[in-house]
């Protein structure tokens, strides 16, 4: 089917609009956009320029993706957004340009992204992620599969959310959120693992079983976290779960909410 392009819409010549697009009144696609098949640009909505959206991408009224970094050490680089396929991005979201460090700020397939939530440059979003209204990601943020970020939360940059976990509102994360837990707070903490959630995606209860006691190691004990990397390796199975927690905390440069 053909786009459907309200008239009053500008759509540069430099763009690719796919098949069954729809755009509506007043929405701007700049320069160096691809807009896949079967995806929808609001009213006002705007690419101002480099920006992929994958299939079935949904954009809502007002937001602004591939805006320039807001970054002084930015010179003009070809940088780019990358959405993927199936995404929804409502009302009011800024979607900032990458820089030199990645080239590119992205968000995967099927994420949610609320109304008035601001991803700055560099940032790299997974597949599955829910962030809620009024969320402020800075730049070089990196949030991994499945994680959920309530409204009103202001993420430094740098900062890895792990996947699976959850995040309550308002909070402040200065630091790594590790994959599989909850936390809220200003200043953040953990308050156990994300159970709900891990048992409404299908993880077995030897898994989420297993977490628990990583959990109980590496959180409520006295061991610091080189000590408990090292005692996880030698105590607790060694499941894909666990590994994931115990190659996060080694990796982590922040250091990790505990």
């Amino acid at each position: 089917m053909s786009p459907r392009i309200h008239p009053s819409a500008i759509i540069d010549p430099k763009a690719e609009i796919g098949k069954d697009v729809e755009i509506g009144p007043w929405a701007f696609v700049g320069p160096h956009c691809t807009v896949g098949a079967g995806s929808s640009l609001a009213m006002r909505s705007v690419l101002e320029s480099h920006v992929k959206l994958g299939k079935n991408v949904r954009v809502g009224i007002g937001s602004v993706l591939g805006g320039l970094p807001q970054d002084l050490k930015f010179k003009g680089e070809e940088t780019w957004v990358e959405i993927g396929d199936g995404t929804t991005i409502r009302e009011y979201a800024t979607i900032n340009r990458g820089t030199s460090e990645s080239l590119k700020t992205s968000v995967g397939s099927n994420s949610f992204l609320m109304s008035y939530v601001h991803l700055a440059h560099d940032c790299h979003i997974g597949n599955h992620v829910i962030i809620s209204n009024g969320t402020q990601l800075a730049g070089h943020v990196t949030v991994e599969d499945y994680a959920g970020i309530s409204g009103l939360c202001a993420v430094h940059q740098f900062t890895r959310i792990g996947a699976h976990s959850y995040i309550g509102g308002c909070s402040r994360v200065p630091k790594d959120v590790p994959p599989f837990v909850r936390a809220v707070g200003n200043p953040i903490q953990l308050y156990g693992l994300n159970s709900v959630g891990l048992q409404r995606r299908g993880f077995k209860p030897e898994a989420i079983a297993e977490l628990k006691r990583a959990y109980r190691l590496f959180f409520r004990s006295e061991l610091n976290v080189s000590q408990a990397i090292e005692q996880a390796r030698a105590e607790l199975k060694q499941i894909p779960e666990v590994m994931a927690l115990v190659n996060f905390l080694e990796a982590s440069e922040r250091g990790a909410t505990l």
